[in-house]
């Protein structure tokens, strides 16, 4: 049982690396739509990964419950012990390819705040800011 659950948790990474991978690329090419269609599926995945991943300790918990007096890379096959390794590794790219994603997500932020303060300017009124008392939403200069 062990085994089965290591495989479909690879697969949730694999899809949640996939859809990010397609997100980096949505986002570099102003592509938002996108992005936010598989929001829900990867909100999905995540909630899938962890149940999955609950039940791999589940399992764990129980071989070694079992088998008190055996250390645990003893009581896993060679299988799961690739398949250990192969999640480690998926979940060091995941991470990655998240970091570069949340890179990517606080430049385009940044830009559209910068647009949005030229096109309207704020002022500070204690710890809010308010549209400035003499900005005007457009200004055309002839």
């Amino acid at each position: 049982m062990l085994t089965h659950h290591l495989k479909n948790t690879l697969t949730d990474l694999e899809d949640l690396i996939v859809m990010t991978e397609s997100d980096i690329e949505d986002i570099k090419v102003a592509q938002h739509d996108p992005q936010f269609d598989r929001l829900a599926i990867k909100e999905e995945k995540i909630k899938s990964f962890e149940a999955k991943k609950a039940m791999i300790d589940h399992e764990i918990s129980s071989l070694m419950s079992a088998n008190p007096q055996t250390e645990l890379p003893d009581l896993l096959t060679s299988e799961q012990h690739l398949l250990l390794d192969e999640l480690k590794v998926k979940l060091s790219r995941l991470r990655d390819v998240n970091k570069e994603y949340a890179k990517l997500v606080v430049i385009v932020s940044n830009l559209y705040n910068t647009f949005l303060e030229r096109l309207v300017p704020t002022e500070m009124q204690g710890y809010n800011k308010v549209p400035s008392k003499d900005a005007a939403i457009l200004k055309v200069r002839v």
